[in-house]
């Protein structure tokens, strides 16, 4: 009978049986030197594997991840720092702080205590600025003025130019202008020829009935057409200064009189001074009744020559009248 194995001896003897544990294979190994195969497995046999009783580990509360990107870190709001208490004084000429007294230099901006900041110079008026030209300060980069080239600097030397002709020209005729602005303003006063001569005159209608303050009396020089070259002159006792004329051509002023006689239209205004000097004007009158008004400047006038040169309703049994001539000159009592 053969032999029982220890575990079934000792369920014999418990009298219960025993949890039976599996057995894992067990590859045979190399037999010992001297040993004999039966013996070798007889003792793989008995040998009883054993369960593994160390604890396990236990599982972590936050799962491992990969690494991520870092955040940046936030920046740090630094608020100004209070002023200290013990630095009062006078204040900093240029950040208005106060300095102990025995600073000489500014604990805010660093800037000199003994020093102040200097006030904006006030702009100058033009001619100023005109005069101290070469002594401009120069400009920082970035202010300087773009310089001008081609035509726009050329028209800038022409203006240039031109102002200076005017103020060159205003400087020797400043007396002219201002009797031609006293002219504009001044009151009129008329002034009468002392004597007057034609070329020739008409039977009872002599030359001094253009100056008799009548318009109803006038003077022709009894020819026919347009009169061409004849002449009336009226002369001045003294010289005189004239300012306006008033023409009225014709008979009369009435406008039913018109075609009774040929109109003057352009005259010739031989004007004479007294040094001797003889000036031409061309007079330019139209067909209407009335005065007609003409700006007259002139002056140290000594007499004055009409020389008809064009007419009217010219005929063959009409002759060129004019009813009369009035001469203004500059009132004694003149304002504007």
């Amino acid at each position: 009978m053969s032999a029982a194995s220890p575990t079934a001896a000792r369920e014999e003897e418990e009298g219960e049986p025993l949890p039976t544990v599996p057995v894992a294979p067990v590859a045979p190994a190399a037999s010992p030197a001297g040993a004999t195969p039966d013996a070798s497995a007889r003792a793989r046999a008995l040998l009883v594997p054993v369960a593994d009783q160390r604890a396990a580990a236990p599982a972590p509360d936050v799962a491992p991840v990969l690494p991520g990107v870092p955040a940046a870190a936030r920046p740090r709001v630094q608020a100004p720092s209070a002023e200290p208490a013990d630095e009062a004084g006078p204040p900093c000429p240029w950040c208005e702080v106060g300095n102990r007294p025995d600073r000489h230099f500014c604990r805010r901006c660093g800037m000199s205590l003994a020093e102040r900041p200097s006030a904006p110079e006030a702009r100058h008026p033009w001619w100023r600025r005109i005069r101290n030209v070469g002594n401009r300060p120069h400009p920082w980069a970035g202010e300087r003025p773009r310089l001008r080239r081609g035509i726009g600097r050329g028209f800038t030397w022409i203006a240039y130019g031109l102002a200076l002709t005017l103020v060159i020209y205003g400087a020797f005729n400043v007396n002219t202008a201002w009797s031609a602005v006293h002219d504009h303003f001044a009151k009129r006063a008329q002034v009468t020829p002392v004597s007057a001569e034609a070329s020739r005159s008409f039977d009872g209608h002599p030359p001094k009935a253009l100056f008799d303050k009548i318009n109803n009396s006038w003077w022709g020089p009894g020819v026919s057409q347009s009169a061409d070259g004849e002449w009336i002159e009226a002369r001045f006792n003294e010289p005189t200064r004239l300012l306006d004329i008033l023409i009225t051509s014709g008979i009369s002023t009435k406008a039913s009189d018109l075609s009774e006689a040929a109109l003057p239209h352009r005259m010739d205004a031989i004007i004479t001074t007294a040094d001797g000097k003889q000036t031409t004007r061309r007079i330019t009158l139209d067909q209407v009744s009335g005065p007609q008004q003409r700006k007259f400047r002139a002056q140290n006038v000594v007499s004055v020559r009409f020389v008809f040169r064009s007419a009217f309703n010219v005929g063959a049994d009409k002759q060129v009248s004019i009813a009369e001539i009035e001469f203004f000159t500059r009132a004694t009592t003149s304002g504007t």
